[in-house]
């Protein structure tokens, strides 16, 4: 075992430096021990879960201490158990989504890693990532871009199943006849991020 396995396998006191753990998370990224980099940020729509991989932003969640520890486990499970706390890291990300909600930033231009989606949901939610910002769609319409426009509750759970909310934006997707629908974080949090979009009054 190296010497930061070693370090990385001790629990941090509590009363811990962030500094400390930021040394820790370079030093596990030299090491090649990081896989997935994760923090919480403060958001208007209260704590965002944040995870990113070498590729991109990976998962963006809606937050709680219960999320937290299933946010962290799906992603040791289907990405690697490498999984280290690392805000700086995030820091890109966080940067860009204090600008989209201070109405600063209409496009996000952090890349994505889209490991956690397949098939038609993955085709789903790359032609949702493309509704302009300030515009709705509908779930007929992401099926239609999909490949199959009678699949709509399929394209439904797609977007219910969408690990990047927000930055791959399925609040801007309605049901047909303009009625909101559902949204993984709660229709409060999706009619709050139209409202700042100016896509519904």
């Amino acid at each position: 075992m190296s010497e930061i396995e070693k370090a990385l396998a001790l629990d941090l006191p509590p009363d811990a430096s962030r500094e400390v753990a930021g040394r820790l998370a370079a030093r596990a990224a030299e090491e090649g021990l990081l896989d997935v980099a994760y923090t919480v940020a403060d958001s208007p729509v209260g704590p965002l879960f944040l995870a990113r991989t070498g590729r991109g932003l990976v998962e963006l969640g809606f937050e709680g201490q219960k999320e937290l520890d299933l946010y962290l486990d799906r992603l040791a499970a289907k990405l690697s158990p490498r999984v280290l706390e690392a805000p700086a890291r995030l820091d890109p990300v966080r940067r860009e989504l204090d600008e989209y909600f201070e109405g600063r930033r209409l496009d996000f231009d952090v890349p994505l890693d889209w490991s956690l989606t397949r098939g038609f949901t993955q085709r789903v939610l790359r032609a949702t990532a493309n509704v302009p910002y300030g515009q709705v769609s509908t779930y007929r319409q992401m099926a239609a871009k999909a490949g199959n426009e009678r699949a709509v509750r399929a394209a439904g759970n797609a977007l219910g199943a969408n690990p990047i909310p927000i930055v791959v934006p399925c609040h801007r997707i309605l049901r047909t006849g303009g009625s909101l629908g559902g949204y993984g974080g709660g229709p409060e949090r999706k009619e709050f991020l139209l409202k700042l979009e100016g896509a519904l009054e």
